[in-house]
């Protein structure tokens, strides 16, 4: 088995996904239906038919983004009688896509992962005051050289490497000024290009700790299955499959870098040749290809994409 499903997370987004899987399959369908349920909101009106800006807010794009990702899911089990333990040696997700692996792997009941991501999202977006964070991509820098200009751009203010996406990819996260400071520096440093990210927090960073502390609470209330298989974490870049010990991953994950280049590389090193994204997008799978581009990497978005998979299992 040389397979690892990987899901992503905010900013893939878009108004419409999963739209035609939900018209052509009951069993997506219902999955939408069932976290409408949960957060008691036509959520599923607002993924299908926008507006853009409500959807892209954190606390809606989140579960929407949960949403789309188990759909498919379900639908590969019904339509291509996918078995994960049989098909997929681990599954990882990019930051929320954690909660979307880890449903996928049976950790957490659809509903439950719905809830958290709500919650979790507006708490995220509630940590900063709008204005007073950022985010910013570093192109064309390693960690090291991205660690060494946040650490100068800090001062006495938060600046720190958030996403250590892919080689000559890393994003930074902390205060608005900081993050400013670190997008000259790294002009200063070599990198191709230093963008501000239209983001409305500075996600990974310190300044995330009250949200921290609220997801520590709502988990604290919810029962973590083991997973099926085991997901290769953020936090630790490593397989991890003991409920407790995820669920003080999934809170530190909050405030801490999302470790998704080195993840990557620990899966390849334990025998995985493929990567497959389900969801919507395809950022990662990108990402997948930058990272190593001997990797096979594709998304799942669509029938189409399914009835591809499924003749390949």
């Amino acid at each position: 088995m040389t397979r690892a499903l990987i899901f992503p997370g905010q900013g893939s987004q878009v108004v419409g996904m999963g739209k035609n899987l939900a018209k052509a399959f009951p069993a997506a369908r219902h999955v939408f239906e069932e976290v409408d349920d949960a957060l008691k909101q036509k959520l599923s009106q607002l993924i299908f038919e926008g507006p853009e800006e409500e959807l892209k807010l954190t606390e809606n794009a989140q579960p929407a983004l949960l949403a789309v990702s188990m759909s498919l899911m379900r639908v590969l089990h019904s339509e291509a009688n996918f078995n994960l333990t049989e098909e997929s040696k681990f599954v990882a997700g990019h930051s929320l896509g954690e909660y979307s692996a880890l449903t996928a792997a049976g950790a957490f009941e659809v509903q439950d992962a719905a809830r958290i991501l709500r919650a979790r999202g507006h708490a995220m977006q509630e940590a900063v005051p709008l204005g007073e964070g950022a985010m910013a991509a570093l192109i064309g820098v390693d960690l090291d050289t991205a660690v060494e200009i946040a650490s100068e751009a800090a001062r006495d203010e938060v600046c720190t490497a958030a996403n250590d996406n892919a080689p000559g990819q890393v994003v930074i996260s902390g205060s608005t000024k900081a993050v400013e400071r670190a997008v000259d520096i790294g002009k200063e440093k070599g990198a191709k290009h230093s963008i501000l990210l239209p983001v409305s927090a500075p996600f990974h960073c310190s300044l995330m700790a009250p949200a921290a502390d609220v997801v520590s609470e709502i988990l604290a209330q919810v029962t973590i299955q083991l997973p099926m298989v085991p997901l290769v974490a953020n936090v630790t870049a490593m397989p991890e499959q003991e409920p407790d010990k995820i669920r003080r991953l999934l809170v530190e994950q909050i405030t801490s870098r999302v470790r998704w280049r080195e993840s990557i590389n620990k899966m390849h090193a334990l025998g995985v040749e493929t990567f497959v994204e389900v969801g919507a997008g395809k950022v990662l799978t990108g990402m997948v290809r930058r990272i190593d581009k001997n990797l096979t990497a594709f998304s799942i978005q669509s029938a189409d994409d399914i009835d591809a998979f499924a003749r390949s299992i």
